[in-house]
């Protein structure tokens, strides 16, 4: 009797108090099963339902605008030990982001109960937690290189030198770039989490409850070779201005727990309200695990390739799908007829030609897979929306408009270029590539040649289909040097980008804690990868017609 009272009480008081409502879900369960079996249910959301839009129960107005860059701005965040070593302890068994309940003060506005988790892919390659990193195995043997993505996959073979770094190896690449990191940047660690890059999410532990209209904002990284993500700063500022879709962003002194850092940059989320800022449509992230390719008409094969942000429950993935399938099945014919009623190819041709004027190498072709997709409900046509640019300027300044823009300056090349120096039966020289571009003395990439070069399938080479069809296509192609040619004269020879860069380091330096010294390093260094790039590109042959 006695040890059946004891049974009694493990039991939930709730539990026990609705055990008839608990047996009613079982007998349930049980039907199912007796007429549907063991069969797979896959849940489908047809796009002719309507929308359901989140409610906004809260939005907080605080003090200021977050993104006034002409205002200091303070950022607190406050989480229980217990509760961060949780989190970490996720983070390396299986790399699962689990959100932290924190308490955040904006501005001297606090905002109790927000959830903050770990955020990146490459960023956090670099994370060591009590002196051991998080490494990955990737599949066929090898181990994925420090620092690459979550879904980077190497060439099947490739199997990287001893001692094998990435490209940059702490030193700008072509003249330029962000010193002093490297293609990812120095090691960040765990027990410094003021440095860290971090999502923090208004509505994770309180529903409904914005922040000045956002659900969630992204703090950047403060030790990736520029601690003050001034590359990052002045990529998202000359997209702006190329009149692209961008996100604001502003620095802001920084605690966690009491800890304080130099300015960070905090950067808008391309969250629902984001979506709703840019008209009636459905917003999608691509994801660093996924792929452009298709899988069929089960969109639970898409879930590791896309992720939809916005109307959830009233749209779905079907309008990816359908581009996914019709870039990669249509021929050249078909693809250069039918391309402009799918996607919005002024844009696409800005977005490539700023990807590459800001010699970003990890875009929508590269290992990151950092882009969005924006479906238009009433053009029905995507735009393609640039998103992290914490590796921009850091390649080959000397990159010319035609041009492949390899990992760090590795593996520069002219693809067209080179096929037609070979019908005509002539040799291109290679241009020389940076002292530290250069691949380990005895490396040589699968199927390629020592240079990496695009052509062989060097391991730094990535691509998109979207992209390779739309600049193998003469007319398209044309299109994306018009593009180019307008935005180089905007946004470099007029000195645009230069002003840009001028008004972040000020706004940088009206925050608390500000390291003026590293930040006026940081854009001298940045000036020059500027004057160069100016220099080189007035010079290429699509730029000056000559």
């Amino acid at each position: 009797m006695a040890q059946s009272k004891q049974l009694k009480h493990r039991v939930p008081v709730k539990l026990r108090q609705n055990w008839k409502l608990v047996a009613l879900c079982a007998a349930f369960l049980a039907a199912c099963w007796g007429v549907f079996g063991s069969g797979t249910i896959r849940p489908y959301v047809t796009t002719a339902q309507s929308a359901e839009a989140k409610t906004v129960t809260t939005n907080l107005t605080g003090t200021k605008d977050l993104f006034d860059a002409s205002a200091a701005h303070e950022v607190k965040l406050t989480f229980t030990d217990e509760a961060y070593e949780d989190m970490l302890s996720e983070y390396f068994k299986d790399g699962e982001k689990k959100y932290v309940e924190a308490d955040l003060t904006i501005d001297g506005t606090r905002v109790p109960s927000v959830g903050v988790r770990l955020k990146g892919n490459s960023t956090l390659g670099q994370l060591t937690w009590k002196g051991q990193s998080k490494r990955r195995a990737v599949p066929g043997g090898g181990g994925r290189p420090e620092g690459m993505p979550e879904g980077f996959q190497p060439p099947e073979g490739f199997q990287p030198p001893e001692g094998f770094q990435p490209p940059g190896n702490g030193q700008p690449q072509g003249g330029g770039g962000p010193p002093g990191g490297g293609m990812f940047g120095s090691s960040l660690k765990a027990e410094e989490p003021e440095n860290l890059p971090w999502l923090i999410s208004f509505d994770e532990f309180v529903e409904g409850r914005r922040y000045q209209g956002h659900s969630q904002v992204a703090v950047r990284p403060a030790a990736m070779g520029s601690t003050t993500m001034l590359n990052e700063a002045l990529g998202i500022a000359l997209v702006g201005a190329s009149g692209e879709p961008t996100q604001r962003s502003a620095y802001s002194s920084f605690t966690v727990n009491g800890r304080s850092s130099t300015p960070r940059l905090v950067v808008e989320y391309l969250d629902e309200g984001y979506a709703e800022g840019l008209g009636d449509g459905v917003l999608y992230k691509s994801l660093a695990t996924g792929s452009f390719t298709y899988k069929g008409e089960d969109q639970t094969e898409y879930t590791d390739d896309f992720k939809q942000i916005n109307k959830v429950g009233g749209k779905d993935l079907q309008p990816v799908i359908d581009l996914v399938k019709w870039t990669n099945e249509a021929s050249d014919a078909e693809f250069a007829e039918g391309l402009a009623d799918r996607l919005d190819v002024q844009s696409f041709a800005r977005y490539l030609a700023l990807q590459h004027i800001m010699v970003n190498f990890d875009d929508m072709a590269g290992p990151g897979k950092n882009y969005y997709l924006w479906y238009d409900s009433g053009t029905k046509k995507f735009k393609v929306i640039t998103w992290d640019l914490n590796l921009a300027f850091n390649g080959d300044t000397k990159s010319g408009v035609n041009d492949t823009i390899g990992m760090g300056g590795f593996g520069r090349g002219r693809p067209q270029q080179d096929q037609q120096n070979q019908q005509q039966g002539q040799t291109r020289t290679q241009p020389a590539q940076p002292q530290q571009g250069q691949p380990p003395q005895g490396f040589t990439p699968p199927d390629g040649d020592e240079q990496g070069r695009p052509g062989g399938g060097g391991m730094m080479r990535m691509s998109h289909p979207l992209k390779e069809k739309f600049l193998k296509n003469a007319t398209f192609k044309k299109l994306y040097e018009d593009q180019y040619r307008a935005l180089y004269t905007k946004l470099l020879a007029n000195g645009t980008a230069s002003g840009l860069l001028d008004d972040l380091v000020a706004a940088y330096k009206l925050n608390g804690g500000a390291d003026t010294a590293k930040v006026d390093a940081e854009a001298k260094t940045l000036r020059t990868f500027l004057k160069t790039r100016t220099e080189t590109l007035r010079s290429d042959k699509a730029i000056s017609g000559a």
